[in-house]
């Protein structure tokens, strides 16, 4: 007996029980999107570094790296991508986006591959599912990868915080 065809899954995820899903409207822009958090210590002084760039010239739209106070590592790797997709959304709301992350965690719980079970994660997970492009692809990258938003955070941990422009 041959098999049914794979059926893929429509509508909203488990992440969108307030939100309709979206409407698929695209401006045909592409972005890239480039997050990172650190903490010393686990819980520790903590920050993140966020950038966007064109993904057809490679030019950085807009960056943000800044302390968080004391937090722990993955609380900072969310805050990122939540600057990050807030910056994006800011710069064309209709954009296809690439998010880029060195953190596995991340990347694979907004890929929906991978359940949230802390509870100190699920509300910045679901924020971070709202602020999703309608056209994402969620990347994790080798650290060697992620230097622009890594560079962030060490200098917003060194005193030297850069607000989003």
């Amino acid at each position: 007996m041959a098999r049914p065809p794979i059926v893929r899954q429509s509508g909203p995820s488990i992440f969108d029980e307030d939100k309709p899903a979206p409407v698929p409207v695209t401006s045909g822009r592409r972005l890239i999107v480039e997050a990172d958090g650190g903490s010393r210590g686990n819980p520790g002084p903590a920050a993140y570094g966020a950038l966007v760039r064109d993904a057809e010239t490679g030019e950085v739209l807009n960056s943000e790296g800044l302390t968080l106070g004391v937090a722990t590592n993955n609380v900072a790797e969310y805050s990122g991508l939540i600057a990050a997709l807030e910056m994006a959304q800011a710069i064309d709301p209709g954009a296809a986006v690439d998010v880029r992350m060195d953190s596995k965690l991340v990347i694979e719980q907004m890929a929906g591959r991978w359940k949230v079970k802390h509870p100190a994660m699920k509300p910045l997970a679901l924020k971070a599912q709202r602020l999703r492009p309608v056209q994402v692809t969620w990347t994790w990258v080798p650290r060697a990868e992620n230097k622009a938003a890594d560079a962030l955070v060490n200098a917003a941990l060194d005193g030297n915080p850069r607000p989003r422009g």
